[in-house]
């Protein structure tokens, strides 16, 4: 028989409520409605960073999970940056202020990177999402 993973009902009711913050927090960017875009990061990335804690006991998860809380951590400070007007600020060379978004995004792929590429190969027969 297949390994089956359940998630509880209060932990998936969570996740859900997590979705409709986002999406709150991106329709908000998109209509330029800053107090509410400005607002919703914080429940977005608190919820976020409760799932990655909540799903430490596997690697799959817990690695899929800090990748979606570093991806907020980088569309929000965009956001940010674009709400303040710094974004096409220069920073350096050819970057502006929007390309330090690139930073946590980056750590998301590595984070990613090494799951796929370094722990997975290695680790076949434990119990896993992916």
């Amino acid at each position: 028989m297949e390994p089956v993973y359940n998630i509880p009902l209060k932990f998936r009711k969570m996740e859900n409520l997590h979705i409709v913050f986002w999406l709150f927090k991106d329709v908000a960017w998109c209509m330029i409605w800053r107090p509410l875009g400005m607002i919703m990061i914080v429940p977005t990335l608190i919820i976020s960073i409760i799932i990655a804690w909540r799903t430490r006991h596997l690697i799959s998860e817990l690695c899929h999970n800090l990748a979606i809380t570093v991806w907020i951590t980088a569309n929000s400070y965009w956001m940010i940056s674009e709400f303040l007007q710094f974004d096409t600020m220069p920073l350096f060379g050819m970057f502006t202020f929007k390309h330090l978004a690139m930073i946590p995004f980056s750590i998301g792929i590595c984070l990613l990177g090494y799951y796929y590429i370094i722990w997975k190969p290695r680790h076949k027969d434990e119990l896993e999402t992916m």
